[in-house]
């Protein structure tokens, strides 16, 4: 699966990116103060996401690249083992990448995954500060909970959203 569209182009993630997607990862959760425990850019998956992301296992990370150059990712995966609800996760782009398109072509895209790996809902934490992630998560249906699904890993958010499938 590969798609490419307006300048970029979104592919499994492959492990010659791994050092690209994490480092985007960490500078975007130090951007927005999700640094540390409880929050996604701490977790031990960072540094090798093409290791930790296999379809066989109901997951996926998915890369954007801009002329070869890796821009944003994002993916789903198994909420607490669940067969019945994934998590989108680790969804975060450079700041000259946003605005393109390539956040809502990510998560459709996790979205049109999750729905073929036979999940029947979506589950997401974030913080109030990505304000524009959450309009773009409340555009595709995501709805607002008033506290995280049980189970989650990452207490340090305050945002909590749910898609049916």
């Amino acid at each position: 699966m590969s798609t490419a569209r307006n300048g970029f182009k979104i592919e499994p993630i492959q492990p010659s990116q791994d050092s690209a997607i994490a480092a985007i990862i960490q500078a975007s959760g130090a951007e927005f103060g999700a640094i540390g425990d409880g929050f996604g850019p701490s977790d031990d998956e960072v540094g090798a996401m093409s290791l930790h992301y296999r379809r066989e296992q109901g997951s996926c990370y998915l890369v954007a690249t801009i002329a070869g150059r890796v821009v944003g990712g994002g993916g789903i995966a198994p909420f607490n083992g669940s067969r019945r609800t994934c998590e989108l996760r680790k969804l975060f782009l450079k700041p000259e990448a946003r605005g393109l398109g390539i956040g809502i072509a990510l998560t459709q895209q996790c979205l049109d995954l999750a729905i073929n790996h036979g999940y029947q809902q979506c589950y997401l934490d974030t913080l109030a500060s990505m304000s524009d992630a959450i309009a773009l998560y409340q555009k595709l249906g995501f709805e607002t909970l008033n506290e995280p699904l049980a189970g989650t890993l990452h207490g340090g958010c305050d945002i909590w959203m749910l898609k049916q499938l």
